[in-house]
């Protein structure tokens, strides 16, 4: 049984102007993606900004996210760190509290040999035996890239390591971890402009910055591809193609919070050393959500 199939959201954290979580907020964002098809919620991920936030807030979001939504559709709780016994330890909560999966990113900034990757992972995965885990591939935020041969290692090996979050927009390398890691590998797309061409791979889904803005389209493009309309969900992923870039023309989160406010949402502001958009970028992303047909404020 997979977690999920279709698209999962990767959702942003709303916060008060003084930067403290809003999780009245949370639960609104919660209930609108959920009435808009998503698939999955993955909570303090990149797009979570669960960099910046301290374990307390880190923890508490998640309890939060999966207490509201109370097994509708599977809740990801990410619970990376480039400490080991961090991830354990935040793994572990995340684990007691209901968690139907675990994302977890590859170490960052120690650039861990991949005999170090097998070694954490396996760790984490000991540390919680009876929660899924799903492998954060993203070289281009942590400096590690983890090679088709470690993935298929660690989900041939390790019962609960299950699936891989690819992100490292190289579809040759995706495409031999799938030659490798055969049916033993749950693959979900990282990059929002890569779904089809991931999901034509045997890919099952998505974790999407865009299901924040187009929760019902990005649902809509995979369950398309899924049942055999491919030409529908191509022509989704190709008119998403302006927005997605327009999501990605500065660091995210930065533009799919800026979207946020301005389709009236009210997420607020960035925690340093994130900042607000440059107002150049910002008028190419109106542009953008308008030729979509996102309705702002």
């Amino acid at each position: 049984m997979a977690i999920f199939k279709g698209a999962g959201v990767a959702i942003v954290t709303p916060m008060y102007d003084d930067g403290k979580v809003n999780y009245d907020k949370l639960e609104e964002l919660l209930e609108y993606q959920i009435a808009n098809s998503t698939d999955a919620i993955i909570i303090c991920g990149t797009t979570g900004e669960s960099s910046t936030m301290t374990h307390g807030e880190h923890l508490k979001t998640i309890k939060f996210a999966i207490d509201k939504v109370n097994k509708r559709v599977p809740v990801i709780a990410g619970t990376g760190s480039n400490c080991t016994e961090t991830a354990i330890m935040m793994s572990k909560e995340a684990a007691s509290y209901g968690a139907d999966a675990l994302l977890v990113v590859t170490p960052y900034y120690n650039k861990a040999t991949q005999k170090g990757l097998i070694a954490h992972y396996t760790a984490i995965a000991n540390a919680v035996p009876e929660t899924p885990i799903i492998m954060y591939n993203v070289p281009s935020r942590t400096g590690c890239n983890i090679q088709p041969a470690t993935v298929a290692a660690l989900v041939k090996n390790v019962k609960n390591i299950v699936g891989l979050k690819a992100a490292s927009g190289d579809l040759s390398q995706i495409a031999k971890t799938v030659s490798l890691a055969g049916a033993d590998l749950e693959l979900y797309s990282g990059n929002d402009d890569q779904v089809l061409p991931i999901l034509s791979l045997g890919g099952l889904g998505v974790i999407s910055v865009l299901s924040n803005v187009a929760p019902k389209e990005t649902h809509d493009m995979v369950m398309k591809f899924m049942e055999g309309d491919v030409a529908g969900a191509a022509k989704i992923q190709i008119d998403a193609i302006p927005l997605i870039n327009a999501l990605f023309c500065e660091v995210n989160p930065i533009p799919v919070k800026t979207a946020l406010n301005l389709m009236g949402m009210n997420v607020g502001p960035l925690r340093m050393p994130l900042c607000e958009m440059e107002e150049s970028n910002k008028e190419t992303l109106i542009k953008a959500m308008k030729d979509f047909g996102i309705k702002l404020a």
